[in-house]
């Protein structure tokens, strides 16, 4: 299993100390750094910044929200972030929710998983630039066909350094979860349980079935699952930090009734849990709501206490499905689970 830093949203602006840290986790042999987008700051400017700054690190989008680009607009910064980076570049992709696509990105919701599929094929073809790009759409058709007119099929100035570049996908529902595994080249997980590795393996499994024959191969398949990881000498402690996040995906990442990240968690068998939560974080009762969150919760989902239990409960997550594990938390987390991931020896 390999070591990534997830380095999560930004508020009044970069996270404190983050681009020494990566320097540092590049120098350390850590596998991957990937960003996050939601309505305020974009996945790719962060990597190209603290990209500059590395040399073997590879950089990840976790996740560039369809809505927000075109496909051949993410194509293009995709191949450019790449050319940059020297090959080093992983475009993570997420259909996100209905209250961020439609009331951010004021674009249609509907159909998310053959928006997907169609958005992924127009990606692939710009990057293996084997002919000017057409699409028979519905949902991104290439020439326009209702335009001027004037529209016509075109091939990217720039020759992609990597025809093949990594596409990985986030995905939460069961269906989404096969899709990853029939399309993409990996899984971006959010909620990811030790317990439930059996049912995502299974899905997986499903995907892999359909994977077409030019695909990479199932055994390159990469699952990089974010886990927050907090270090403190009590275990409640140290979920005390985590509850106000997972409160905020169970009551404010989604609408009551349409929430995919509260889905997730009631499929780990946290339903009651999460009606409570939901319920206070509606009503705008946002303390309340994180202390409802469960330890037995955190614990499913995270790497909460002192070094020892870390390392102990690590264990359970060296024999799943996940081949990278996506630290989300501070420089401490990583320095506990580097040397437990054994990363490459330090340059």
């Amino acid at each position: 299993m390999r070591l990534g830093i997830h380095t999560g949203y930004w508020s009044a602006g970069p996270p404190d100390g983050i681009e020494d840290a990566i320097v540092a986790a590049d120098r350390l042999g850590v596998d991957s750094v990937w960003t996050a987008e939601a309505y305020g700051s974009d996945a790719f400017t962060p990597l190209a910044w603290w990209g500059s700054r590395t040399s073997r690190i590879r950089l990840g989008t976790a996740v560039a929200q369809l809505s927000a680009r075109t496909p051949t607009a993410t194509a293009m910064a995709a191949l450019t972030m790449d050319h940059l980076s020297g090959g080093r570049f992983v475009l993570g992709l997420g259909v996100s929710g209905p209250q961020v696509v439609e009331g951010w990105y004021g674009q249609p919701y509907a159909r998310p998983l053959a928006r997907t599929r169609e958005y992924v094929q127009v990606v692939r073809d710009v990057l293996r630039r084997e002919a000017p790009v057409t699409s028979a759409g519905p949902h991104y058709p290439l020439p326009l066909p209702d335009g001027t007119g004037l529209g016509k099929p075109l091939r990217s100035t720039v020759h992609p350094l990597r025809a093949d570049l990594p596409i990985h996908l986030a995905a939460e529902g069961p269906k989404n979860i096969a899709l990853a595994a029939e399309i993409a080249d990996g899984w971006l997980p959010l909620f990811y349980s030790p317990r439930m590795d059996a049912t995502f393996r299974e899905l997986l499994a499903d995907g892999f079935a359909r994977r077409a024959s030019e695909r990479s191969p199932e055994s390159a398949f990469e699952v990089s699952a974010t886990v927050p990881v907090v270090v403190r000498e009590h275990v409640e402690q140290a979920a005390d930090q985590v509850r106000p996040f997972l409160a905020l995906y169970v009551g404010g990442m989604g609408a009551k009734g349409a929430n995919f990240h509260r889905d997730a968690l009631d499929r780990l068998g946290y339903a009651e849990a999460c009606d409570e939560i939901q319920a206070h974080y509606l009503a705008g009762r946002k303390d309340l709501a994180a202390a409802a969150v469960p330890t037995a919760m955190v614990e499913d989902v995270a790497l909460v206490g002192p070094p020892e239990k870390i390392a102990r409960d690590l264990a359970a997550w060296r024999d799943t499905a996940v081949t990278t594990l996506l630290v989300q938390g501070d420089a401490t987390a990583v320095q506990t689970l580097a040397p437990l991931l054994a990363p490459r020896p330090p340059r």
